[in-house]
């Protein structure tokens, strides 16, 4: 009888996942990173167990360097991201943009 737990899976994007949901493992890490107890971490993700925050925990400190790794490469895409869209203008935010500077808009 087997009673392995997968708390932690590669989605089809290379992203870890926490079990079957869309949460990401990172988001944990992060939040455990940042000294918040389990208790705490559940009560952000609802649609986490306390058993899957704690499994991803220990899965993260068993695989401390992979995951670092990970976290690591993760940051650069997040950066990457974050570069490329504000390169790319946004009509909505140009339109913001002007209303709080008291200009008209550009079309």
């Amino acid at each position: 009888m087997s009673t392995d737990k997968n708390y932690v899976r590669l989605d089809e994007n290379g992203v870890y996942r926490v079990g079957d949901t869309r949460v990401m493992l990172d988001s944990v890490i992060a939040a455990f990173h940042q000294g918040h107890s389990a208790e705490t971490i559940r009560q952000e993700y609802p649609a986490l167990t306390l058993e899957e925050v704690y499994g991803s925990i220990a899965y993260y400190l068993a695989h401390a360097e992979e995951m670092d790794a990970y976290l690591r490469a993760q940051n650069e895409v997040w950066q990457r991201e974050m570069l490329r869209s504000r390169q790319i203008p946004s009509a909505v935010v140009e339109r913001l943009r002007a209303m709080k500077a008291g200009t008209p808009e550009r079309r």
